[in-house]
């Protein structure tokens, strides 16, 4: 049985084909995580849908920003933006099944040995309260009045968690954390308006992961999201988004016996977006 986890596939399904048959996947033996942004962007993101929902009970996905942004465009919260590619998605007969699927799939999941989220950890969270949060946010998304939820989704206020937060801004800091988050200051203030390398950082700001002390130090933490990052593995730290629909290439990490350790794969994209960042 081999354990892997994929970065930011984004509708790229040609190259996640040729990434499982590189890997010689197998869903009777083996077991995928993909660490959101499913969709949009690349070429092929109902087949990646399909894909993945054929996959059910070898595969788990995570919920990330452009999967957040496909619910709410197709529920009329958001205008579809120009460099959009889910319409086959929402053109879909099936589109309803195929968006209930993908608002079921989790935020974080803690695995193997391995904290698994899309974005990132804010530093007052340790492993348990990661959980507990991403838990909350998926209960309002799997509930009855989930579509109220994206209306309120959007924005960068408040930027710092506290546990005294309630509603909607409460569940709004919750949701940037886990699918925006680059930057943030050492008390967890986010920045969102950077997207470059670890080293550009702004002025009092910092990666997530070098916050000094945060809780889940020492834990073993698989993102995608943050393309412009470049090749960021360490024994605590694995930075699976290597910018597949910008150009680049997609990447599974296999989870070996040695707690830490991953062995690493990649393919190219055969049909990469324009450059630009994302």
């Amino acid at each position: 049985m081999a354990l892997y986890m994929i970065g930011d596939v984004q509708g790229c399904d040609a190259a996640l084909g040729r990434l499982l048959d590189d890997i010689g996947f197998s869903p009777s033996r083996d077991t995928l995580y993909l660490l959101g942004d499913l969709v949009n962007r690349g070429p092929a993101s109902l087949a990646v849908l399909r894909r993945l929902i054929a996959l059910e009970g070898s595969a788990h996905s995570l919920l990330g920003n452009h999967d957040l942004h496909l619910l709410a465009t197709a529920h009329g919260v958001r205008k579809p933006h120009r460099s959009d590619t889910v319409g086959d998605i929402l053109a879909a007969p099936d589109r309803d099944a195929l968006l209930d699927w993908l608002r079921a799939r989790p935020m974080a999941l803690f695995e193997h040995g391995w904290l698994m989220v899309h974005a990132g950890v804010l530093p007052q969270w340790d492993v348990a309260g990661t959980l507990a949060r991403a838990g909350e946010l998926q209960a309002v998304l799997r509930g009855a009045d989930w579509t109220a939820f994206l209306h309120e989704m959007y924005g960068n206020e408040p930027p710092l968690w506290s546990d005294s937060l309630r509603g909607a801004a409460r569940l709004r800091v919750i949701v940037n954390a886990f699918t925006r988050l680059r930057f943030c200051t050492a008390q967890g203030v986010m920045e969102f308006d950077s997207k470059d390398s670890a080293g550009a950082a702004p002025e009092g700001f910092m990666p997530w992961f070098d916050v000094p002390g945060r809780r889940t130090e020492g834990v073993p933490v698989a993102f995608g999201h943050w393309s412009t990052l470049g090749a960021v593995q360490r024994r605590d730290l694995q930075a699976l988004d290597t910018g597949c629909v910008w150009g680049g290439c997609l990447t599974a990490a296999r989870i070996t016996d040695v707690p830490g350790e991953v062995e690493r794969f990649s393919v190219r994209c055969e049909q990469a977006s324009k450059p630009g960042k994302p």
